[in-house]
């Protein structure tokens, strides 16, 4: 039941609103206005459907007046709401267009019939939009329905579609009725990111046609061209549309061609990144593909990638036992000099050359390949246009006017000042030059040794060069090896005017020499006489000096006179004693426990091929028996009995054995093994760094713990100790 002012309060609103309605006019003349108002307003907002001939009324000043009167009126948004509510009824007229155009499209995959389906869509949009004089807010609130139900209908292929039809546009003449027609239906908002993956693949597309494998041009700067004169006049029409005049289609172009250019850079630099290693190995052809990839990490941030992929490929391709140490050196010498274009402050060099280092240090033969190549034998390692200079070392100079911080990404360890030439960079893989300098004097005394006429001067200037490098106190041990050589022909000349011999021995100093390997050869007959003959001669020319044979070096030639031919051959001194014993003593048939007899303590090897050698150049014969005798007359039916020999080119004298430094090393640890065994007798089990850390008091002992592991691992193998938890304890 109603109050009396309830009743009171809603006839006074009534009657406002009637008033309002009626706009003062008398009864209801007003309201019936409003009404013709309301049905011209609609009427004229109708969504119609354009397959009918259209008749929409379009006497724009009453329209405008039925709608200012309803504004007036407060109608406008129950006006809308109706406006809205009547397009949501026709929307199936759209639903049904979309459908069947996508059809068609799924069938054929043409883009020509999404194009027509857009351009169809645009005409529904045309008809219904309301015209701009009736104001901003209709027309949003319109396109808002409109495009809220064209993207709920558009299916699944749709944007696959649209994408094709954007890439369609490349290079082809600018439709701006397209772009429009995007812009109109909302696609461009919608789609955004998609239109700008156009763009992405057709660089990516560029660039992996024009740059895979090419290094020996730059291809940066072409890529840019090619991107203004292609790329840039696509990227007008939906990125710069509204632009009247140049500098404003550059201001709104600036920030998505940044983009673009980003994205250039960065395709090119993982390109660039994933051929690295073969960039790396076809330096210094591939020097163009190395300065654009340091520009564009100048750009993009792939740094960190760069290092990862190298170091992926350098463990796959490189640091393996398949390749050989001299390509490994080689291809780390090739690294320093590209990723010292790349970056030159060495960051990225440092990050990916400290596993080939430490790979490279665990190699016996590094630092013999890195000697090899100081002397000329090591391929391309040290760069003859690479000024000579002497090893560096790491240092920080603080007062350098043109210091710079360490770059951002470098480690704790990093310093800016590395070593800047190849060869220190080389040496500084181990601690100390000590060991370059031995392996130098092994590798000298070798080559030295292997020299016949006498022409040192290769050899001298190598020590000249290598004294710019290591110093003069380093290399004087070379020198007297080389002045052994001079002197020792010149000892020879002398020795040969008071006797002439058949005997040219290369005399050297023992305590300045590395040591050779030993023998227990005792040269038979007539070998034994020239030696002997030899020495005397020496003695009275040096009485304060005495020769130490060394028999099994060197070579010999012989004229072997049989019955029916003469071999003449250059041999081992092992060949030629063999043969010498045959000769002499009238007997021609001896066994392998004769020989090893009469020569000494020959191992069963050597002697198999010193034996090899003389049955191949059928001076020999088997007997089957393991007796040996002289094949005097070649007879057709001992040459039916044996194969035929190849022919084999005169006896190569075969490198010096020098010890070498790990064999040098090795014989000098098994003389600490006796402190070690000592040490794990009475304390036990011990860890490698106590151990390291006793072995300091012993006389003479300088190895660094590396150096131990690697015995103490020898030891474990030989099955001298066992190892458990970092622990070396004797095996009882």
């Amino acid at each position: 039941m109603t109050t009396y002012p309830l009743e009171n309060l809603v006839q006074t609103r009534w009657q406002n609103t009637f008033d309002r309605l009626n706009g003062g006019e008398p009864g209801i003349t007003g309201l019936l206005n409003i009404s013709q108002a309301w049905n011209t307003a609609r009427e004229f907002l109708r969504p119609r459907d354009i397959r009918e001939p259209n008749s929409k009324e379009r006497n724009l000043p009453v329209v405008k007046t039925c709608f200012d009167a309803l504004n007036e009126a407060k109608l406008l948004p129950r006006l809308l709401e109706t406006f809205v509510e009547d397009i949501r009824q026709q929307e199936s007229l759209i639903t049904a267009e979309v459908s069947s155009f996508m059809a068609k499209y799924d069938e054929s995959e043409d883009v020509t019939v999404v194009k027509s389906m857009l351009r169809r869509l645009v005409e529904w949009w045309k008809a219904w939009a309301p015209i701009h004089e009736l104001g901003y807010t209709l027309l949003s609130t319109f396109n808002l329905e409109f495009q809220t139900h064209l993207f709920s209908i558009l299916p699944s292929s749709f944007p696959s579609a649209f994408k094709k039809l954007c890439q369609s546009t490349v290079g082809a003449e600018p439709d701006a009725q397209l772009w429009g027609d995007f812009e109109r239906l909302g696609l461009l908002d919608r789609y955004e990111n998609l239109i700008a993956s156009v763009c992405y693949e057709q660089i990516e597309g560029q660039v992996l046609e024009t740059c895979v494998g090419r290094w020996n041009e730059p291809m940066l700067a072409g890529l840019r061209g090619w991107m203004a004169d292609k790329i840039v006049p696509w990227m007008i029409l939906p990125y710069a549309r509204g632009a009247k005049t140049h500098e404003e289609t550059r201001s709104m172009l600036q920030g998505i061609g940044s983009r673009f250019d980003f994205h250039v850079c960065k395709t090119l630099c993982d390109l660039r990144t994933s051929e690295i290693f073969d960039i790396i190995v076809d330096y210094p052809d591939s020097n163009c593909a190395l300065l654009d990839l340091k520009e564009c990490l100048q750009r993009v941030d792939q740094r960190s990638q760069l290092v990862q992929a190298l170091r992926r490929l350098n463990r796959k391709r490189l640091l393996h036992p398949g390749a050989d140490t001299k390509d490994i050196l080689t291809q780390y010498v090739l690294m320093i000099r590209c990723l010292r274009i790349i970056d030159p402050p060495g960051v990225l060099l440092y990050k990916v050359a400290d596993p080939v280092r430490r790979y490279l240090r665990e190699r016996p033969d590094t630092i013999r390949s890195i000697v090899a190549s100081l002397v000329g034998e090591g391929g391309d390692l040290v760069d003859e246009n690479e000024p000579i200079q002497p090893l560096q070392t790491q240092f920080e100079d603080y007062s350098d006017p043109n210091w710079e911080p360490e770059a951002i990404d470098a480690g704790p360890e990093f310093r800016t000042n590395k070593p800047s030439d190849v060869i220190s960079t080389l040496v500084s893989i181990y601690d100390s030059k000590d060991l370059f300098v031995k392996e130098l004097q092994v590798l000298l005394a070798q080559r030295l040794l292997a020299i016949k006429d006498g022409n040192f001067e290769k050899e001298r200037q190598n020590i000249e060069i290598l004294k710019l490098r290591f110093g003069d106190a380093a290399l004087q041990v070379c020198e007297v090896m080389l002045r052994d050589m001079t002197d020792s022909r010149r000892i020879d000349q002398h020795v040969q005017s008071q006797k002439a011999s058949n005997l040219h021995p290369t005399i050297i100093s023992k305590h300045f020499w590395p040591a050779l390997q030993a023998s227990t050869l005792n040269m038979p007959g007539q070998f034994k006489t020239i030696q002997q003959t030899y020495a005397k001669e020496f003695t009275t020319f040096k009485p304060d000096k005495r020769l130490r044979w060394l028999p099994h070096l060197g070579t010999v030639e012989l004229s072997i006179e049989l019955q029916d031919r003469t071999v003449e051959v250059e041999v081992s001194p092992l060949d030629a004693a063999i043969i010498e014993l045959f000769g002499s003593g009238g007997k021609t048939a001896w066994n392998s426990q004769e020989i090893i007899a009469e020569l000494g303590d020959i191992d069963n090897s050597s002697l198999n091929k010193a034996m090899m050698t003389w049955i191949d150049r059928g001076v020999l014969f088997d007997r089957g028996d393991g007796t040996y005798e002289v094949l005097e007359i070649a007879t057709s039916a001992v040459k039916a009995a044996r194969p035929p020999a190849p022919k084999r080119p005169a006896a190569q004298p075969e490198a010096p054995p020098v010890v070498t430094v790990q064999q040098q090393e090795a014989e000098q640890m098994r003389v600490y093994w006796k402190f070690i065994e000592g040490m794990l007798t009475n304390l036990g089990s011990l860890p490698l760094d106590r151990i390291q850390t006793m072995l300091k008091f012993a006389p003479g002992y300088s190895r660094t713990i590396e150096q131990l592991g690697t015995f103490m691992e020898a030891a474990r193998r030989e099955g001298l100790v066992t190892e458990s938890g970092g622990q070396y304890r004797l095996n009882k």
